[in-house]
């Protein structure tokens, strides 16, 4: 989407715009942009990593709202995270509809258990794969499967940010 140049030399509302295309957390793409210029992706990379790490609750509620339930992605349009949230979840979407009907009911029961939706990284899983994860977190402690959550959260955002700016 973006050289690193062009990142760099962006103002600070485009860059802080395609970063929160990444992460919904405006607190944390103003951070990053802040920090510009970056000399590497992997120092853009590290710094993203290290900001998304000290996010708080109320920011990861934030990034972790912005994503649609799995296997119901964002309509068309919508710009760059519409279009990568579809992406990502495409080869799930290929699951027959009896494994869709049923990672709905397991997203329904997923999110009225811990009041959020169900997050993964679904970049190359297939439906089958998501339901099975879905299952097991749900049967997880609060604790456990909010851990579980922000590190998928946060792979998601790793995985973005390589989309969002390149060498």
């Amino acid at each position: 989407m973006w050289t690193l140049g062009a990142f760099n030399a962006a103002a600070p509302e485009a860059a802080v715009e395609v970063l929160t295309a990444c992460c919904a957390s405006r607190a944390w793409a103003e951070k990053l942009a802040s920090g510009r210029p970056y000399g590497t992706v992997a120092s853009l990379r590290a710094a993203a990593l290290a900001g998304f790490d000290e996010l708080d609750e109320a920011e990861l509620a934030v990034a972790h709202a912005a994503h649609p339930p799995i296997g119901e992605p964002k309509p068309a349009g919508g710009g760059a995270e519409a279009a990568w949230s579809r992406g990502e979840q495409s080869r799930a979407m290929t699951a027959d509809e009896a494994v869709r009907a049923e990672l709905a009911a397991v997203n329904a029961a997923y999110e009225r258990r811990f009041g959020r939706v169900f997050l993964i990284c679904a970049t190359g899983l297939t439906g089958e794969e998501i339901l099975a994860e879905a299952k097991r977190r749900l049967g997880s402690d609060d604790r456990t499967e909010h851990r579980e959550s922000v590190a998928e959260l946060r792979r998601i955002v790793a995985l973005r940010l390589e989309k969002a700016v390149r060498p």
